[in-house]
């Protein structure tokens, strides 16, 4: 009989388990105390730098004037003597490579003398660039790994910090990572150039209402994020979950979320504590984080912060991901970011609020309490529309992933459709544009209505309804939430898309409506037209009802709107010639860095699926095939011994059993033959189809036979730990 301890000891382990000692002060220091304390604030940079060279840096940060490189210099000396005051030896640039991770490669402040000494030595020109090399990263062909030719450029508006260890600190500087000609080789490049293309065009529209703003016009987004947090002793006796981050077996336990007692429910103490201190630690950082709370999956939870500039959102995001993971093993958790852990149970997204807008104009979504205001967002919405309908495959192809693949279209996510949910309200006033029947749209179905009153513009619902979950991009009052992003994904590349579809289409009403004055109409009378054009032509995108419903994919497709599934349908969207030409016209990426994303997120898809079928079959066949083994051999003994005896023993657990086994020997071969026909055959997207037609439904075929012995075979003898165990067992 197997001994069965890799289950057994990770069961043990948890009964025994002793939370560590919280740190010193842990509960002593006030969280308003802490908050941004290892965080290079305006604050301290006021207080720190020379007010000229205060002033010139302000002017960069909060008006996106180019930064005087003459200031480098002292801005470095500056923040290397506070870095060091907060114990930090060394200096990292912080960067997103394409692989969606956060990169950091670490240099000492400390350098000889020559004496025999060392000094502390950081100047203006390794704060404004280092040379990582970094290049064995993914570039698409964008560059050769045989050259080192990969920098990090210092993104000045967002601000550097410390990050404490156990054993010291070090300072972290928010960079862009590049090639030697400035090829972007990341993420967070695009999303800045994306920034000044929406900056660009929104104040064109904005000139027209007769609005002028020091302050640039900025996305905003509000990063909800979602995760699993199991006992780490089952991540280390589940090779699926310890290596590809979900598993690739299980049952599914009696109970899962379907009594809707795990959301919002009581936090468990052991995880709350966990919470509590990864709220502190993020505290520290100036991370704003504001929400906390289970999700409706057993061991699932959420941490949401509050709004930010959308650039220093991505950069706190990748912040919590990685403080998520560190702090949980002080705990003895794991934290999973994968979108799909779990099959059965809900998975995980990360939903961007969007908004666009300033600090002296409020949100640019907003429905105001004049009728110039409401005019205002009334052109703002309908771009969104537009946006939506003309590039929704975009969207679509910036959340595609081996992992999201598994939890878009399923209950808890929306589906791959990219629609938009008004609410009722708010659609009927649009419809009464696209109608000619203005006066109609006051007399929506609420009696709440706000003010539009300029000339014939007709009032609007002050409330726009409900959120609609099964909606991808939904209007929730005052922003867009955009709900079909993965948990485990870099938000930048979808805040990209969305700045740079918002721009395109701001600057086509800025157009439009520069047309329309010019031929002598007033600017009411333009506004009316422009939103009964974009909804004449782009209100195909516009659902407010279910979108799970079979009825809506039907529905979907009369209009027109692609159902894109899989990652090889969404990801040759990347490349159309319209998104080219999108990229190109407003400087966000040029046909090769588009290319190279287009190459290097297939190749991740096909490294993936490819990792987690090997696996596959390994678990299949080392795993779980030795073990049904064992227990139809106990069986077949014990069959044997009562017909010795002259005893009739009859059950139909062992022809199951037999069945099954056969099943899943069958399934594996045919998982390991088809895996060999697919390695290196064709471009990436001949492989990935492959991957998603082939290989995938015999990886669920494996499955399939396994989960159903898991229900036969004697529970001693099963090795991996059952969902139940996992789920419930903190």
């Amino acid at each position: 009989m197997s001994s069965n301890s890799a289950r057994r000891n990770a069961v043990q382990a948890i009964t025994t388990y002793k939370p560590e000692a919280s740190p010193l002060n842990f509960y002593d220091t006030k969280p308003t105390d802490i908050f941004g304390c290892n965080v290079f604030t305006d604050k301290v940079m006021r207080e720190r730098l020379p007010k000229d060279v205060y002033k010139a840096l302000h002017k960069t940060i909060e008006f996106g004037e180019r930064m005087d490189p003459g200031i480098a210099d002292t801005v470095a000396a500056v923040m290397k003597d506070w870095a060091i005051e907060k114990g930090a030896t060394h200096f990292t640039h912080i960067f997103y490579p394409l692989t969606g991770q956060t990169a950091e490669k670490h240099d000492s402040f400390l350098m000889p003398d020559g004496q025999g000494r060392i000094i502390a030595e950081f100047s203006g020109a390794m704060l404004i660039r280092g040379e990582p090399d970094a290049s064995s990263f993914p570039s698409g062909g964008l560059r050769s790994t045989c050259e080192a030719r990969g920098y990090t450029a210092w993104d000045v508006t967002s601000p550097a910090y410390i990050m404490e260890n156990p054993n010291g600190t070090f300072l972290c500087i928010p960079t862009m990572f590049l090639s030697w000609t400035g090829v972007a080789l990341d993420k967070k490049t695009p999303l800045l150039r994306s920034g000044q293309a929406l900056n660009r065009e929104a104040r064109r529209v904005l000139k027209l209402f007769g609005i002028e703003t020091k302050l640039p016009v900025v996305s905003y987004a509000g990063l909800e994020q979602e995760y699993f947090c199991i006992d780490h002793n089952f991540n280390f006796a589940r090779p699926d979950l310890q290596v590809a981050g979900r598993s690739l077996f299980g049952a599914r336990p009696a109970k899962g979320q379907e009594f809707s007692d795990q959301y919002f429910g009581v936090i468990p103490q052991r995880v709350l504590s966990y919470m509590m201190e990864v709220e502190r630690e993020l505290y520290k950082l100036g991370v704003p984080v504001r929400t906390r709370h289970n999700e409706a999956a057993p061991s699932q939870y959420e941490i949401a912060p509050l709004y930010e500039v959308s650039n220093l959102a991505v950069d706190h995001n990748h912040i919590i991901m990685s403080t998520l993971r560190n702090v949980a093993k002080r705990y003895g958790l794991k934290c999973l970011l994968h979108e799909k852990p779990f099959y059965g149970v809900n998975g995980s997204g990360k939903h961007v609020n969007y908004s666009i807008g300033n600090a002296e104009l409020g949100t640019l979504f907003n429905p105001g309490e004049t009728p110039h205001a409401n005019a205002k967002f009334l052109v703002f919405c309908a771009a969104m529309i537009r946006a939506v309908h003309k590039f929704g495959g975009l969207l679509r192809a910036t959340v595609a992933s081996a992992s999201n693949d598994h939890r878009l279209g399923a209950h808890e996510a929306p589906p791959a459709i990219m629609s938009i949910f008004l609410g009722d309200q708010l659609t009927e006033v649009f419809e009464a544009f696209r109608a000619g029947r203005i006066d109609d749209a006051a007399n929506s179905k609420s009696g709440r209505v706000m003010n539009v009153g300029v000339d014939t513009l007709p009032p609007l619902p002050t409330d726009p309804g409900d959120r609609n979950r099964t909606s991808p991009i939904a209007f929730t009052g005052n922003r867009f939430e955009f709900r079909a992003l993965g948990s485990s994904q870099s938000a930048a590349g979808s805040i990209t898309a969305l700045n740079a579809i918002m721009a395109d289409s701001l600057g086509h009403a800025a157009d439009f409506l520069e047309g329309e004055l010019a031929r002598g109409k007033d600017l009411n009378a333009a506004i009316q037209h422009y939103v009964q054009h974009v909804i004449e032509e782009h209100s195909a995108v516009i659902f407010n009802g279910d979108g799970y419903s079979s009825v809506w994919h039907a529905e979907a497709e009369r209009r027109g709107l692609p159902n894109l599934r899989t990652t090889p349908e969404a990801m040759p969207e990347l490349i159309r010639p319209e998104v080219i030409d999108l990229y190109e016209r407003l400087g966000i990426l040029n046909r090769a860095e588009l290319k190279a994303r287009y190459d290097i997120y297939l190749e991740q898809y096909c490294k993936t699926v490819r990792t987690e079928a090997i696996l596959t079959t390994r678990i299949a066949r080392t795993i779980i095939f030795p073990a049904a083994m064992r227990y139809q051999g106990e069986l077949a003994e014990t069959a044997a011994r009562m017909k010795a005896i002259g005893k009739d023993f009859r059950t139909i657990t062992l022809d199951e059993v037999t069945e099954q086994l056969r099943g899943l020997q069958d399934a594996a071969r045919n998982l390991e033959a088809t895996l060999a026909s697919v390695d290196g055959k064709g471009d990436f997207l001949a492989r990935a189809t492959r991957y998603c037609e082939e290989v995938l439904p015999i990886m669920a075929e494996v499955r399939h036979y396994a989960d159903l012995l898991e229900t036969r075979v004697a529970d001693d003898l099963w090795d991996l730990p059952s969902y139940q165990e996992i789920l419930f067992g903190k």
